[in-house]
């Protein structure tokens, strides 16, 4: 089986965070536990420049968009490998071999009967770059998630015909119980479209010319969150281009993505307030577009990341930014944290005096000890030399359920393991009374080393 990884596509309104962070660092652990399983993998990560919260950030700051999307993407660029991420490819939707893939894909869609002209006039939140219904506004007309005052639009927009999904999404979720995790938004986003399917806003027009261009009508741009999805498509086809290899199986259902010897699994992280638009828009544009593509099979959305009080946020500079967290510790105590104690289930505070106790106990006291008693225990029962137990080499897994996609879980195997091999080692081990026990001695003490060298733990029957 082949696997596609990606992470959130990021916005460039501000510099990256803790939160940027960690679903990095979460698709990375997945990315890198299928490569160590020999399966094909293909991590992404990129930015979404376009919009209007680019624009007006661009605007306080005295720059154009594009200056100030050229700056911010160099920083999440420059970010993966300063995590140790081992993303494939990076792309922007600046690319124009992006803005080319979106309009060819929403040409066709429109010429599907998909697409019509309209007036769209309610209440719009600019920093979250999308139009709200009654339920999404809290008292005095603010955003619910950013607590700001809506403004009311009127304005002429090209529409996508999402009602006319409706049956098609409600069969697309029941096919698949696992197209969104967790449960509950899941949940949400079945509810939203079993409340009834709108038509909503393909493009925006005047008042907005930072974004792609609609080729049927070059007075419009394309709403942000129809243009950004596309990018994991276009990304694909700029990487297998730039390495001699083809795209097309990775994406196109007749031709590779469907292969009964090698299918395609997609796997996408997201933030749990962007569900809604790539679990439900963005699978109603591919399905108008009429083409075979491959479309997500499971998507992991995130909670938030709290600092203090409010979820991290780069356009209210609030949370612990990466150059600062960076100057403060290397990658890996960032990596193992946020991995550990990410937002998994629930939202999840972040606080210095959390970081600092977790980072003792499980780094310091679990790992430290667990290495040095396997240290010592090779040293005294096998004079300093790691035992050939079969193991090394053998297929190794994270932890019991890592092929599924909550990561904390992952990280809380390891913790799990490593105190349990630390307490079999100080308690001295199984006494090799006879050849089998001392071929168990050697095969644990063996599996110890690897997972204290390499980070997985393996399984021993």
């Amino acid at each position: 089986m082949s696997f596609t990884v990606t992470t959130p596509i990021y916005y460039v309104n501000g510099a990256p965070h803790l939160g940027h962070a960690y679903t990095t660092i979460a698709a990375d652990v997945l990315a890198r536990h299928h490569r160590q399983r020999g399966e094909d993998v293909f991590f992404l990560t990129g930015t979404d420049e376009h919009g209007e919260p680019v624009a007006l950030a661009a605007e306080k700051l005295g720059v154009t968009p594009q200056e100030l999307a050229d700056t911010n993407a160099e920083r999440f660029k420059a970010l993966a490998p300063l995590l140790d991420a081992s993303n494939d490819f990076f792309i922007r939707t600046t690319d124009p071999e992006h803005k080319a893939g979106v309009q060819a894909i929403l040409q066709t869609v429109k010429d599907n009967g998909y697409v019509e002209l309209g007036r769209y006039e309610g209440w719009y939140c600019p920093r979250c770059a999308d139009f709200k219904n009654e339920n999404e506004v809290e008292d005095g007309d603010k955003c619910a998630i950013h607590h700001i005052v809506l403004t009311r639009e009127s304005e002429e927009n090209w529409f996508f015909k999402l009602s006319a999904f409706q049956e098609r999404l409600e069969a697309l979720y029941a096919e698949q119980p696992e197209f969104v995790l967790p449960r509950e938004r899941r949940n949400e986003a079945l509810a939203f479209i079993e409340g009834g399917l709108q038509d909503v806003s393909l493009s925006r027009g005047a008042k907005l010319q930072w974004g792609v261009q609609v080729p049927w009508d070059p007075e419009h741009v394309f709403y942000v969150w129809f243009d950004a999805p596309i990018e994991y498509i276009g990304a694909t086809e700029e990487w297998a281009e730039a390495n001699g290899t083809t795209w097309r199986d990775w994406w196109r259902l007749d031709e590779g993505a469907a292969n009964p010897e090698n299918p395609v699994r997609y796997v996408q992280f997201m933030g749990k307030d962007n569900v809604a638009f790539h679990t439900v828009s963005f699978p109603a544009t591919i399905l108008g577009s009429g083409e075979p593509w491959k479309t997500v099979d499971t998507l992991k959305a995130f909670n938030w990341l709290n600092w203090y009080g409010g979820k991290f946020s780069t356009s209210q500079k609030r949370g612990v930014f990466m150059d600062q967290a960076l100057e403060i510790l290397p990658a890996d105590y960032w990596r193992w944290h946020l991995t550990a104690y990410g937002p998994e289930g629930s939202d999840a505070a972040f606080t210095w005096e959390q970081f600092q106790s977790t980072t003792n106990k499980d780094l310091a006291d679990v790992l430290g000890n667990f290495v040095n008693r396997i240290l010592k225990f090779t040293e005294t029962r096998f004079e300093g030399v790691v035992p050939a137990g079969g193991v090394d080499g053998h297929e190794g897994w994270l932890v019991h359920g890592a092929d599924r996609v909550p990561v904390p879980r992952v990280s809380g195997g390891h913790v799990d393991f490593y105190a349990a091999v630390g307490r079999w080692i100080l308690d001295g081990g199984p006494v090799p009374v006879d050849p089998e026990d001392a071929v168990r001695t050697a095969q644990v003490l063996e599996a110890a080393v690897v997972s204290a060298r390499e980070g997985r733990v393996v399984r021993l029957d």
